[in-house]
């Protein structure tokens, strides 16, 4: 801690981010890599030839059948905007450049594509990471964050499985399961291309990484638990809360042992993690960085005086009609009873020399660190659970509920009771989950996901990406392989725009703009940032309706109007006399000159 302290108090802002842009992706590779080395180490003796006739075949389908219904009743896409789009963005230059960083502009030359401009954005690094990974061995696509969260919806319902069924044997495994597979949120996230998935796999896994250690109690078991901590930190901003139960388990094992035992490699955290407070330099230099801007009348990120409003959203969200929220009232009902008796259900097992004591002693840390996420949402100023675009941010706060339903039900002795309650999760599943995914409210209501899913449907519309979009938000553009400049830049920049039109640089130049509709004449006009200026002539090609009272519009660049004429675009190859070789050479050189100096 001392030289992340050290890092951090000698390092200024701006350099700070530099760093992070250039050592980034390597700390978190370093980090990664030490990871599965522990996992390795700790689990050696486990993997037999014979281990896989240990998985539970019930388990397994119950699993795949979850997992499957998370993943079928809503349709792959970014979900999120702009959160999934920066994060393929920055999984991007991680791939191509192994630097921290999101494409703001970007052109196709010649069938290489290239980063011309980015900057470094506020989100964590470990999803990005591991997605660059995913492109490393495929080839970089869009849709490979599809695939990562497909895969990763199957762990995250293998680990609750597990859990489960460590503290309350097969019936938990099940209950905790069908618990989770009937949560409409988590299948919205489940097929998108945001970080929330792998921030619930990795705060299982160290939960359960950390019911290891204090069973087994030896130093491989021990760097396994504080690397995937570290590695938890650094998915989600908020999720490094769950430090405090990470600390506090490993002192909790250490006095029980009466010895402090530190393996090498658990000294070298602190300097894998060097990078994640110099990352938050970011909010200091930049005041947008907390988007207040998005709830007028709040001048605070975090205080106390939110927590009754909030609240209130709160409550909202988990008793709320399946018409109106992504919830299960299943889950919030039987999690909402389990939280009084949770605590009194692992004490009383902490207490027992029949032993489960380390695994509840473990879990219950982390219960307070379920609780204590759910407080931090409760104080942030953008903490209401009940909105689209913030929901997402109760998922911890699910997954709290189904712990706590787990631990009550390690204390239920009637198997009866049992068959009752995994009964009644199923039943949740196929009544209210099931149809509340199939209506898929979520895709409808949120406007910028509808406007992202239109857009790429123009891309996919296109023979080939070798046009130029500009448009404000250019990393969507950018991070699908299309060359992209923001409208700001094209606006001052139009001598620019205006030679690569000339040369046929790109097969069309096209413009992305909103307006706003005026709800009693029906008069368009323009939102400020999407003007290109009075001599920029353009031609409507699509547009749509993705809100009531806004307009997405989709043009061409047919003319710039210049100083010297007007430059138009071609709509056919001219012909004319043919240049000498000697010609053709110094044309080209002079060409490929002014065409690198001109890129938009």
């Amino acid at each position: 801690m001392a030289a992340a302290a050290l890092a951090f108090a000698l390092i200024p802002g701006a350099a700070a981010i530099t760093f992070v842009s250039r050592a980034g992706y390597w700390l978190v590779l370093a980090a990664f890599a030490c990871w599965v080395w522990a996992l390795l180490r700790s689990f050696r003796p486990d993997l037999r030839a014979d281990a896989w006739r240990r998985i539970d075949p019930f388990g397994a389908a119950l699993v795949a059948a979850g997992g499957t219904v998370l993943l079928a009743h809503e349709a792959f896409g970014f979900k999120i905007i702009m959160d999934e789009i920066m994060l393929l963005g920055t999984s991007m230059s991680m791939h191509f450049e192994r630097v921290v960083q999101t494409p703001l502009r970007g052109n196709d030359i010649h069938g290489a594509f290239a980063i011309l401009e980015g900057m470094v954005d506020k989100r964590p690094l470990f999803f990005p990471f591991l997605l660059s990974l995913v492109h490393d061995v495929s080839g970089y696509r869009p849709a490979n964050a599809f695939v990562l969260n497909g895969v990763l919806t199957y762990v995250l319902l293998g680990l609750v499985w597990a859990l489960g069924r460590r503290l309350a044997g097969r019936s938990g495994g099940a209950l905790g399961v069908l618990l989770l597979a009937g949560l409409p949120l988590l299948g919205q996230n489940a097929t998108g291309g945001g970080f929330e998935l792998l921030n619930l796999v990795m705060i299982l896994a160290t939960l359960l990484l950390g019911i290891r250690f204090a069973e087994r109690r030896d130093g491989p078991a021990l760097a396994a638990f504080v690397f995937s901590a570290a590695l938890m930190a650094q998915v989600r901003y908020e999720s490094v809360v769950f430090l405090a139960p990470v600390a506090l388990a490993v002192i909790y094992v250490w006095i029980r042992d009466g010895r402090a035992e530190i393996p090498w490699p658990v000294v070298l955290v602190p300097l894998l993690l060097v990078h994640v407070p110099l990352h938050q330099r970011i909010f200091d230099l930049r005041s947008s960085a907390w988007e207040m801007a998005s709830r007028p009348g709040y001048s605070e990120p975090f205080s106390l005086s939110y927590v009754p409003e909030n609240l209130g959203h709160a409550l909202a969200f988990f008793l709320g009609r399946a018409s109106d929220q992504p919830n299960s009232i299943v889950l919030s009902v039987l999690g909402g009873a389990a939280l009084p008796f949770a605590l009194l259900a692992a004490l009383r097992r902490l207490r027992s020399p029949s032993g489960g004591g380390a695994a509840s002693g473990v879990t219950l840390l982390f219960g307070a660190g379920f609780v204590l996420h759910f407080g931090l949402m409760m104080c942030y100023f953008w903490g209401r659970f009940d909105e689209p675009v913030i929901r997402r941010l109760s998922l911890p706060a699910n997954v709290g509920l189904v712990v706590a339903v787990l631990l009550v039900l390690a204390a239920v002795r009637d198997f009866r009771l049992r068959r009752i309650l995994v009964a009644a999760a199923g039943l949740g599943v196929l009544a209210r989950g099931v149809p509340s995914m199939a209506a898929h409210a979520y895709s409808q209501e949120y406007a910028p996901g509808r406007e992202t899913a239109w857009r790429r449907e123009f891309m996919a519309a296109m023979p080939r990406p070798d046009y130029l979009m500009i448009d404000n938000d250019t990393p969507l553009w950018v991070s699908h392989l299309v060359s992209g400049t923001p409208t700001t830049v094209a606006a001052r920049r139009q001598a620019d725009i205006a030679f690569h039109l000339r040369n046929r640089t790109f097969s069309d130049v096209f413009v992305f703009q909103r307006f706003n509709v005026h709800p009693e004449t029906g008069e368009l006009t323009l939102r400020e940032g999407d003007d290109l200026g009075p001599d920029f002539v353009l031609e409507p090609v699509a547009e749509r309706r993705l809100h009531l009272l806004t307009l997405s519009r989709i043009s061409r660049v047919k003319e710039i109007r210049l100083p010297g004429g007007t430059i138009a675009a071609p709509d056919a190859v001219r012909t004319g006399v043919p240049l000498s070789a000697e010609q053709m050479k110094r044309a080209r050189l002079q060409f490929l000159e002014n065409y690198l100096k001109h890129l938009p």
